[in-house]
Order: C-alpha cells, then sequence, then structure tokens
C-alpha cells in the first residue's frame, strides 16, 4: 500500500509538472511600451521632444519560481505619436529613427527582453535584472516594477550609445537629441 501511495504521488507530481513552470503570454493588445527621446543643445527650443509607440509583439511572464519575464517589439511597428508635428513630420522623424544611422531597421528587426532574476522588493514591487538587445547589442538593464491594478508598471533610463547609437545632431549640435532615453512600459497578463 506505501508504494502504491509513493507511485500515485510521483504521477500525480510528473502530471502537475509542466503547469509548474508554465508561463502565461502577455495581452499584446492592451500592454504598452513607450519611449521617450528628449531635446537638447543650444538651439532646443526650436527642436520637439518625441513620444515613440512600441507595440509589443509577444512575450510571457512566469510567476513561478524562478520568476522570469520575456518581451519582444518589432523595429518596424515603432510610431511616432509627437502630438505637436504635423503628420508628415512624424513621418520624417519615424524614417529616420528606423534607418542605418539609429536603429537600422532593416538589419536589426526585433527588440527583446529576456530577464535574468526577479528579486521581491515588496508585497507588489520587484527588481527585475535581464538582458536588453537592441541593434544586435546586448546589455544587462534593471529597473523597478510595481503591480497595480492588475497590470505591471515601470521605466528604465537607458543610454543610446550604450547600444551603438549616436544621437541624433543637426545644426552642427545646436539641435540634438539627449543621449539618455527612457522607456516606460504597462503589462498586462491575463
Amino acid at each position: 500500500m506505501g508504494r502504491m501511495n509513493r507511485l500515485g504521488a510521483i504521477v500525480c507530481l510528473l502530471a502537475a509538472a509542466p503547469t509548474l513552470a508554465e508561463s502565461r503570454p502577455i495581452d499584446t493588445a492592451r500592454s504598452q511600451l513607450t519611449v521617450l527621446a528628449y531635446k537638447s543643445g543650444l538651439f532646443s527650443g526650436l527642436a520637439h521632444d518625441h513620444v515613440i509607440r512600441a507595440p509589443i509583439a509577444g512575450g510571457a511572464l512566469s510567476a513561478d519560481e524562478p520568476l522570469s519575464v520575456e518581451l519582444t517589439v518589432r523595429v518596424a511597428s515603432l510610431e511616432v505619436l509627437d502630438p505637436t508635428l504635423a503628420e508628415g513630420k512624424r513621418a520624417e522623424v519615424r524614417t529616420r529613427m528606423l534607418s542605418p544611422e539609429v536603429l537600422d531597421a532593416a538589419r536589426f528587426s526585433e527588440i527583446s527582453f529576456r530577464s535574468t532574476s526577479i528579486a521581491p522588493e515588496s508585497a507588489e514591487r520587484w527588481k527585475v535584472t535581464g538582458d536588453l538587445r537592441l541593434r544586435g547589442v546586448t546589455r544587462p538593464t534593471i529597473f523597478s516594477v510595481e503591480r497595480k491594478d492588475g497590470r505591471y508598471r515601470g521605466s528604465v533610463a537607458l543610454l543610446q550609445s550604450a547600444f551603438g547609437i549616436a544621437p541624433i545632431s543637426i545644426a552642427g549640435g545646436m539641435v540634438k537629441v539627449k543621449n539618455e532615453v527612457k522607456i516606460e512600459f504597462e503589462i498586462v497578463v491575463p
């Protein structure tokens, strides 16, 4: 009888094992990632800050140990939202952003993030460490995430130069984009 109980427990454990480490897909329709690029330079008053929507193409979150998250953005899907720019100017900004000079979308079609560790900071807050791959360069990235109203929210500042991108500069540097950009995100997992 003891052997049957052990065998039954092993069968139950094996049957449940695939669900223990299963990831839940990110709801890409309700999740959002926004990139904020700021102007600088002597004549920055003539320039514009840029707001860029980066739709999440796919990803998953595992709430089981070890905690993990991964996501992917298709570079060609980035949209310039700058509400103060005319549509034609937004198209020009997008063209330059996707060009070999900046993101080189033809060679590097995806931006991806994969966590390497997630540590709790409080009941609804975590420190996420992982690898961000952008323009063919992978860099370690650390940021905090907070869960509120069933959504995971956070932000991280990155240097464009760390990924081989020289910030856009015009008029001999009198107007330019700052090296540091901010990424804000809101992730929904059903």
